[in-house]
This record gives structure tokens, sequence and C-alpha cells, in this order.
């Protein structure tokens, strides 16, 4: 997943401080936890902690390596812990080259990428709670860093790896020093918060639905909660955004960097296998690394953050995990912001930390800090524009059915079929542009201008009618904004440097602001989504469909949330290939569209 290391690293761990002016951010505004422990005098220790999994079958169960920094006193206190694959780097591991399925692999050269380049560094946790009288905890994924085992990418073993934590932290499993030594976590009051980006807060979600004790509140930003989603969608074999070729086998190679990792040479070879690259079945294999299925079972609470211009990890895996969360009663607060694949910390520094010592304070301190009493989302609807609601989806939101016309949305539905030719070598983008003028490779559907504004909350469905006659299986829509606007076309980093907390030499507690680069566009995708129609009755299982024959065609576009300025339009553009995330098949598929059998739900306030 490229997935950033995006939270603390090892204790170690060196932040770069160039030549930088330093600010002393303002602290929290809040009652709470204060921060009145000497961090430089805080005890650091390293523990191997037994797991009930024997991952690389050497005969012994695999072990963990966790690094902490806490506090020197004598009363007990609360962890909150990262667990991360990542903390040892990662090896540059190529992705597989079978993108283009003409045969010829021609543009091998764009389907593999140096994941080392996609890691950030910020250790902000143990700086800022440590002082507070919290202990943080860094541990490595099986068969990563000083772990034994082997990765998996989101399998059984890594849950149970991470879990076994937590269950150290209760006085329910063995851990042992670097002599052999026991280990007893004495000073822990058991009450664990776990937190992290991208894999780290995807493992933060896996743990939560073994509803392990003492894991009492979970902070998973930009996380995966069903690794199908992440590398297929609806039987389609789907990239995350920027890394064709990409799958569970090669994310696990790349994290494999443990001693002796020649022993999980099986592992990998079943990963590979079971993976399955050519039908895109939802199987066993996929349904192990499904959090949903077992998210009945959470019992902590959930502070969930994802980015809107996230196309890393995809935001419908926040917007399936959050009504999941929603379903069960979870208690739940959620941060949607502008960014991509990144950390709120880079994108509202203050204000999140703010919230997420209130948090942890509310959940790991049993302080009443009122959070839970706020309102339960915090949206930013464009860039540095936040708006709460009291839920989410908006609770004044309804469903919206934009039936299609000839060129239209919402209007006078057409009888007439539409076709448009599949074309491999065109984005996306390329294809989304232009929306009034006749394009081969597309149809596009636009309503008339908005004579108000117009806010989408929730996960967009749309219903097409069509036959496919060609090689290419995939259907793939785009919700796209018509119309010029200022939009998020980045982050960048300043000089300026705040100061959030007590450092040591190497690790001095500051850490350089961020800021947005926005850009005037004619318009925006605003989501997007994709099925191989012949999964079209289940994502588990592929039925061919006949040439020319007409089907209905039902999926979902990416979980969002965006508001529609007045005088822009709101266009639906069907196309087949998705160049930069699905596989390519040789161009020239014709796809036949019934529009007044098709249409667009959403969800508009």
């Amino acid at each position: 997943m490229r997935l950033a290391r995006l939270l603390a690293a090892t204790v170690s761990a060196v932040v770069a401080a160039t030549a930088a002016t330093a600010a002393t951010a303002a602290p929290p505004d809040t009652e709470g936890t204060q921060p009145i422990y000497d961090y430089a005098s805080a005890i650091r220790e390293q523990v191997w902690v037994q797991t009930s999994v024997d991952s690389d079958a050497d005969g012994a169960p695999d072990r963990v390596a966790v690094r902490v920094i806490r506090p020197r006193t004598d009363r007990k206190i609360p962890v909150i812990f990262q667990p991360s694959p990542y903390y040892a780097g990662l090896n540059d591991v190529p992705n597989h080259d079978d993108i283009d399925r003409d045969g010829a692999h021609a543009l091998r050269a764009d389907v593999s990428a140096n994941r080392a380049d996609t890691i950030t560094f910020a250790g902000y946790l143990d700086n800022y709670f440590v002082p507070r009288g919290y202990a943080v905890a860094f541990a490595d994924s099986l068969g990563a860093g000083g772990s034994t085992g082997c990765p998996t990418s989101g399998g059984r073993n890594e849950t149970l790896g991470m879990k076994a934590v937590v269950d150290w932290l209760n006085g329910r499993a063995k851990a042992f020093d670097s002599a052999g030594a026991p280990v007893e976590a004495r000073w822990s009051t058991g009450r664990t918060g776990m937190i992290g980006g991208s894999y780290n807060g995807t493992l933060a979600n896996a743990v939560a639905t073994t509803g392990v004790r003492g894991l009492e509140t979970i902070v998973p930003t930009a996380a995966i909660s069903s690794w199908y989603d992440y590398y297929r969608a609806n039987g389609g074999v789907v990239a995350p955004g920027g890394f064709q070729g990409e799958d569970t086998d090669v994310l696990a190679k790349a994290v494999l960097t443990r001693q002796n990792p020649e022993v999980c040479a099986g592992v990998m070879a079943a990963l590979e296998r079971d993976q399955d690259r050519e039908t895109g079945d939802y199987s066993r294999f996929w349904a192990e690394r499904d959090y949903l299925r077992d998210v009945h079972k959470v019992r902590a609470s959930v502070l969930l953050v994802h980015g809107l211009h996230d196309f890393n990890v995809r935001t419908g895996q926040a917007g399936q995990w959050w009504d999941a969360l929603a379903a069960n009663r979870v208690p739940r607060k959620i941060w949607l912001h502008q960014a991509g694949h990144t950390d709120p910390f880079n994108i509202r520094r203050e204000q999140w930390l703010n919230t997420l010592h209130r948090w942890f304070d509310q959940w790991l301190y049993k302080i009443d800090t009122g959070i839970m009493r706020e309102p339960i989302a915090d949206v930013e609807v464009a860039p540095n524009q936040w708006q709460t609601a009291r839920n989410w989806p908006l609770p004044d939101s309804r469903p919206v059915v934009l039936r299609l016309g000839d060129g239209t949305l919402g209007a006078k539905p057409s009888v007439t079929r539409q076709t448009f030719i599949d074309n491999t070598a065109r984005t996306a983008e390329d294809l989304a542009a232009n929306e009034t003028a006749t394009d081969p490779n597309r149809l596009a559907y636009l309503t008339a201008p908005l004579t108000k504004q117009t806010r989408l909350s929730g996960t967009p469905e749309v219903t097409v009618r069509a036959d496919l006659t060609g090689d290419s299986p995939y259907l793939t829509a785009l919700l796209v904004d018509y119309g010029t606007a200022e939009r998020f076309a980045g982050v960048r980093t300043l000089p300026v440097q705040d100061c959030i907390g007590p450092g040591i030499e190497g690790d001095p507690g500051c850490f350089n602001r961020r800021e947005y680069i926005t850009a005037t566009t004619p318009y925006e995708i605003v989501t997007r989504g994709w099925i191989d129609v012949r999964n079209r009755l289940s994502p588990a299982h592929t039925t061919p469909i006949r040439p020319g024959k007409a089907y209905t065609f039902r999926w979902n576009l990416q979980t969002t949330d965006h508001v529609f300025a007045p005088g822009h339009r709101i266009g639906l553009v069907l196309i087949s290939t998705d160049r930069d995330h699905t596989l390519r098949y040789p161009t020239g598929t014709v796809v036949g569209v019934q529009p007044a059998a098709s249409h667009l739900k959403l969800r508009l306030s």
C-alpha cells in the first residue's frame, strides 16, 4: 500500500530538523491531563511479546518487538499504542507487470514505484502524550523489524500479533527482554488506545474486531476496513491510486524486514497464488481480511479520520466502516478533511492535538472532557473551511434519483441506446474534460446549472443497463463537479516549525508546518467506482456475459462529502477502463447504454 508511516517511528527515530525557525504551538484549550512529567527522564524499554500464532512455522510462537516510552512515576498509566510494519523501512519490490492484458506488457515502466519514497515521518505521540501521563508503545507488525512471523497483508496472524500486545498490557500475555527474562507491564492500567495511519490504522481496525478487553478506543486514519476493497472492486482487479500492479504479495514482500526473511518464502508464494489476479473474485482469502464481518465484536470507541482526496486508501473504506460502526451503535466521531493520504496533524495541527488529547483523556483516563456531547462530524467542505454536524451522512440529506437522458441528468429519460468505445490509452481525467463535447470514448450526462448550493454526503450508487462487446469487462462511473472553482491540489511543507512538546537529542519535538496548495480548475472528479460486469450477480462469482446482450449493473462509488456551488453542474461520466486503476484489456470494447433504464442515486441536501 505505499502506506505512509504517518505517526511516530521507533524510540530512536530521528525527526529531520532542517534550518528553520521554531514557533511554540498554542496549548490545547481543554481540561484534563497536563504536562507534568519530565520527558527527558522517561523510561524507555523494549520487550518481545509472545503471540498465539506461529506464522513462520518454526515451531515457536511468533514474537512482537515492542518499544515503550513512559513517564517515570509510581502510578499506573494508560497506553497509546501504534503498531506498524514500516518502522524498519521497506524493501524495493517490483509490482506485477500484468496490467496491460493485450499480451504486450508495453508499459512495464509505469507499474512499479519506489514505495520508500512515500514514507513520511512524524513523531508527535511521545513528545506530546508522555509528559501528560501516558505510555506510548510502538510495535513492529509480524515479519517486520524486530518481530518474528510473516507478514500477510491483513491476515489473521497480523491481527492476533497486535492483539497480543493489548493482552500483555492487561496481564494476559507473556513478554521477555533481550536476555529472555519475563517482563510484566505492572505499570499499565490496561486501558489501551490504538492509533495509526494507513496500514498502522488498519491494524487498529483489525484488533478492534477481536473485541479484546482493555482496548478502549482506536483512532484509525486513512485505514482499511476490507482489503478486498483495497485491491479489488466488485469482481475487478483495481489498484490503489498511483500503484498500478501492486497486490497483497507485493506489499508483504516490501514489509518483510525481519531477520532471516527466507523463512517466509512459502507464505509469500501462498499470497501470490491465493489473491487471484485473474478473476478478482471475493474468496475465503479476502474474507479473512474483511474486518466488516466482525464489526459486531467491536467494543472500542472510534475516532475515524480520512482524507476526501485519498486515492490510495480510498474513501469507501471509511464510509463502509463508519456505516457498520453506526449500525452497531459504537461510540464514534468522524473527521473528513480535504487532503489525501495524510495525518490531520499535518493539516489542522492545533485543533487535532486538542481533539486527540480530549479523546484519549475521555476514553483512557475516563475524564469527562465533553467531547462526546459535541457534534459527531467535523468535515472540511473546502480547503480550510470546516463545518460540524450532529451526524454523518448529514441528517437532513435525502436520496435523490437522477435519470439519464440525451446528455442530461435528472431531466427527461432517453429511450435511445447510446454507445461509446473503450480507449485504454486515455485517463479518466482526460475523458471527463470538455463535458459538452461529443467524445467517442465516453458518455457524459449533466444536470442543469444548479440554482443553489447542493451538498452531497455519503455513498453514491449508479445503476446502468448496458451491453458490452469486446475484451474489457469493466464499467467505470465518474461523478464530476463541472464549474470553475479553487480546489485542493496538494500539501506543501513550510520552513516554520511548531514545538508541540519537550524533546531530547535527536528527537526535538518540533515539526514543520504544512499548508494546502490550491488551483483554479474547470472541473473535478469528485468520486468514482468500478465493476467487473462478470461479477454483476456477486463479487464472489464470475458469470460470463453474452456479447451484445443487455444486463443491469449496479455498483457504489467511493464515499464522499462534496459541495456543488450554484451555477455548477453535476455530471456522470461512463467509461470502461480506468487507466490508473483497472487492468487494461485491448482497446475497442463497445458499450451500449440504455439511459431510460439507468440512473444515479445521491444523498443531497
